[in-house]
């Protein structure tokens, strides 16, 4: 095959030299340029370069390899997958975001491409006297337990962490801008505390174990500092604090920063080296055991003037999640809130074992974590936030029935920001802006238009969230339990997540 691709561009390289002789137009030239300089490149490949045994047995052709390799995603977005079988968003939910994004029209014709007669399929039953949606009431939920002197109240949608330095400037003061519109709240991210997270939107400021926004380098070593992190916690835009223990797509990893992202202005930002990778440590170094950490929590709550402290972490080992909270209990000190993060969560750079094969699904993460609060008389003071891949009312609604006081959504609202699910988020190559830091792309994001478009997203799923609780006759979003969600087991019969998660 090589010498027959090798024989193919010679002639044809040979008959535009005669077409050049023949006829010495500019036309001819230009043919004669583009075949010498393929004939070139079929030698270089065939005989020249050593590196890729494909390009020697298969010069020029095997170039088309690496191109279809390269847009692959968007090939298959765009002509291969159909509505239900993308991933890990489907393109039926990510249309849903972008209609109520846009405040286009988001009804679908002709009926459900659902199997409902498939193993997992779920559904609510709906009431013969459903209530008035306008009058539906739950979409707010108050944070802050007995040992909090600055209770916060929030939206039950709020945005999930996503750091500056994983996005853009320009996506971060949208969503924060959008939050500031829709009244609900902006998680930072590990990355601390930027300028562009300052636009007017309530935040929830998240430590992580590489303490940025809130602690320092010593010997090559992060560690928590008090006064660099009170700074941030009282200001007055930052109305709880999350200390990040896990996070669902890479538990037990710690955060990753790609070196191209890792710009001179987020470096100064993170006190790190500019335009190097940047690992977070797995653990803590504030604290070692949960004695420790239930100091370390009461000394941010006292650095943060009484503001909400909470926790977050992908269920792992369970009897060390039941350990934590009944330390909790004894110690008679307990967090305000937990973030429980799915296995299916997402991320902008996570080892591929990791995100596939580490930590615990949401469902079965929350559900433990609710009883085991439940168990230890702690559910009244401890709220729990919940995130794993909710994009519309019903993911919502099942979430809330699971034991849920909110949900972090942090994938849905990248795409109420353009975001196509383009999958490059690790290689500074997002084609529409959100999560890169090259200055070109991220001036397509136009932030005057994104950040309303963050505002209807939120606005329009809390109105579907009532519309849906309203046809199933409640009056209100939290009287939504366990037993209301009905699965399709294997078998075909029909079991309530009550039944399925809490028995």
């Amino acid at each position: 095959m090589r010498d027959t691709i090798l024989a193919i561009v010679i002639v044809i390289n040979a008959l535009c030299g005669v077409l050049v002789w023949f006829m010495p137009d500019l036309g001819n030239y230009i043919l004669l340029t583009i075949a010498s300089a393929f004939t070139f490149l079929g030698i270089y490949d065939a005989f020249l370069q050593k590196k890729h045994s494909l390009l020697r047995a298969f010069p020029i052709i095997a170039r088309l390899r690496w191109f279809f390799e390269e847009e692959r995603e968007k090939i298959q977005q765009y002509f291969i997958e159909d509505d239900l079988n993308g991933t890990p968003i489907n393109r039926e939910k990510r249309s849903i975001v972008y209609q109520r994004a846009k405040k286009e029209i988001e009804t679908i014709p002709f009926g459900t491409q659902h199997d409902l007669y498939e193993k997992g399929y779920e559904f609510v039953k709906h009431s013969i006297f459903p209530t008035d949606h306008h009058n539906v009431m739950g979409e707010e939920v108050v944070f802050g337990s007995d040992k909090c002197t600055q209770k916060y109240k929030s939206s039950i949608i709020n945005i999930s962490a996503m750091s500056f330095g994983s996005l853009s400037k320009n996506a971060i003061m949208a969503l924060n801008q959008g939050a500031k519109m829709g009244n609900f709240a902006h998680n930072t991210g590990e990355g601390g505390v930027s300028p562009y997270h300052l636009q007017g939107g309530d935040l929830i400021f998240q430590v992580g174990t590489g303490y940025f926004g809130a602690g320092k380098t010593i010997d090559g070593k992060r560690y928590f500092d008090d006064e660099i992190f009170r700074e941030n916690a009282i200001r007055p835009e930052v109305k709880m604090i999350e200390i990040k223990l896990s996070q669902g797509a890479k538990p037990g990893h710690g955060g990753i920063l790609p070196a191209k992202k890792n710009t001179e202005e987020i470096s100064k930002i993170r006190s790190v080296e500019p335009f190097t990778r940047v690992d977070s440590p797995p653990s803590h170094s504030a604290f070692s055991n949960f004695e420790e950490m239930i100091s370390f929590l009461q000394k941010v709550r006292q650095l943060s003037n009484g503001k909400p402290i909470g926790i977050k972490f992908c269920v792992g080992n369970n009897e060390e999640i039941e350990e934590m909270i009944t330390s909790f209990a004894k110690a008679g000190n307990y967090p305000d809130f937990i973030a429980v993060d799915g296995g299916e969560g997402g991320t902008g750079s996570a080892p591929l074992e990791f995100t596939n094969y580490v930590g615990t699904p949401l469902l079965e993460g929350l559900s433990f974590v609710h009883k085991t609060l439940v168990k230890h008389k702690l559910k009244d003071q401890i709220k729990i936030i919940a995130s794993g891949k909710a994009i519309d009312a019903f993911d919502i609604i099942k979430l809330k029935a699971m034991g849920a006081d909110a949900i972090g959504m942090a994938r849905s609202f990248m795409l109420s920001l353009g975001c196509i699910q383009a999958r490059e988020c690790n290689l500074d190559t997002c084609p529409v802006g959100v999560a890169t830091q090259d200055e070109d792309l991220v001036e397509a994001l136009v932030v005057a238009d994104k950040n309303v478009r963050v505002k209807n997203y939120h606005a329009k799923t809390i109105a579907a969230v009532k519309e849906v609780v309203s046809s199933m006759g409640k009056k209100s979003i939290d009287e939504v339990t366990s037993k209301d969600i009905f699965r399709r087991n294997k078998a075909g019969d029909i079991s309530s997540l009550e039944e399925i998660y809490f028995n």
